[in-house]
């Protein structure tokens, strides 16, 4: 039986701009995009209040708050603020799992503090992280990383909420089948056809019936909603690619000014790679079009690569591999295939993982 926190920045980006320009506080904000164009990459509460979401169109979010504040993203500051509070989830666990900047999984089956009880522990991980960072968190704690997942956004902003092991039946029968992680909007609007509305419609489908309706994913969907999810917190989460890219203030319709920008997008992956001391074989050229269609060129080479010239000259063959089919909105390019032993977990680590106790949660 493990014990899985799930630990969910509140509105983090926007929260470390309201954190720092106090003239912020308390006012609808968005970070990333502008009334024109470009795309939110998130939204304060006072925003979310308005429909305002990330990914949204930034002209649409202006529609919907029309006293919405733009501001641009600092990924050094929020990569700094992110540092700290990894470093706090350190002080309980070496089992951490990040997820993004803002988000981490953490077992504490057996943790730095000796305490039994992980609902104690989840209460004194936000303490710590509101008084050295100033920014609230929430959490979920349960018995493996979806259901701790799904309940870490029950109680938000600054709340957490405990399903403890003998009530994760009726938790998940009881929940709408548009909040299971791992359900999205288009596999929602199958289940709904299908009669599946709740945990508990689905946890009346045979495993068969799933399979044949949902293929590989059938036999997931039959497990977690019987609260079976044995994947363990990855202390050394593998990262599979790494990329930067750019939306643009008006598109482009030049493949001269598209070599402008594709040279400044290969000075910041060559940048992230050397910061990370990792290269990578694949590049990825991705295209979002003034239609907002999307389109990606890749090409594999037998050599790591890590440096700007050589990203710039591959993704430059891949932007004159085919005719642009419209004016393009953004430009974007990732590293794959890269450097990392995926095999690199040690055995101390996996016996801590497997490790079973019995105590209160």
């Amino acid at each position: 039986m493990r014990k899985i926190i799930h630990v969910d920045m509140d509105a983090f980006y926007a929260s470390v701009e309201q954190l720092d320009n106090p003239d912020l506080k308390g006012k609808p904000l968005a970070v990333g995009g502008n009334e024109k164009r470009g795309v939110v990459s998130a939204a304060s509460y006072e925003a979310r209040k308005f429909g305002v979401k990330s990914a949204m169109n930034g002209h649409l979010a202006k529609k919907l708050c029309p006293n919405l504040i733009f501001v641009k993203p600092r990924f050094t500051r929020y990569r700094e603020v992110s540092s700290q509070i990894r470093d706090i989830f350190y002080e309980y666990t070496d089992l951490v799992e990040p997820l993004s900047l803002d988000e981490a999984y953490l077992d504490v089956t057996i943790n730095k503090k000796g305490h039994p009880s992980a609902t104690i522990l989840a209460k004194n991980i936000r303490k710590e992280i509101l008084e050295k960072t100033g920014l609230t968190a929430s959490a979920g704690i349960s018995i493996n990383k979806f259901v701790a997942k799904i309940a870490s956004d029950i109680n938000k902003p600054n709340g957490q909420k405990t399903i403890a092991p003998e009530e994760v039946y009726e938790f998940l029968e009881g929940l709408d089948i548009r909040k299971f992680y791992g359900v999205g909007k288009v596999t929602a609007e199958k289940m709904y056809q299908l009669g599946i509305f709740s945990g508990w419609d689905l946890k009346n489908k045979s495993k068969e019936y799933l399979e044949d309706h949902f293929g590989n994913s059938g036999s997931y969907y039959y497990d977690i909603v019987r609260g079976i999810h044995d994947s363990p917190v990855k202390p050394d989460r593998i990262r599979k690619s790494l990329a930067a890219e750019r939306t643009f203030d008006e598109n482009l319709s030049s493949e001269i000014f598209m070599l402008e920008k594709l040279k400044s997008i290969s000075k910041e992956v060559s940048k992230r790679l050397n910061k990370s001391g990792i290269k990578g074989k694949t590049i990825t050229l991705k295209i979002k079009y003034s239609d907002f269609s999307l389109q990606t060129r890749s090409r594999t080479i037998s050599e790591y690569l890590q440096e700007e010239k050589e990203i710039f000259q591959i993704s430059k063959e891949l932007l004159y591999q085919e005719e642009m089919r419209e004016s393009v909105r953004l430009l974007g390019i990732s590293i794959s295939n890269l450097n990392i032993n995926e095999a690199d977990e040690s055995l101390e680590v996996q016996e801590k993982i497997n490790v079973q106790l019995e105590f209160d949660f």
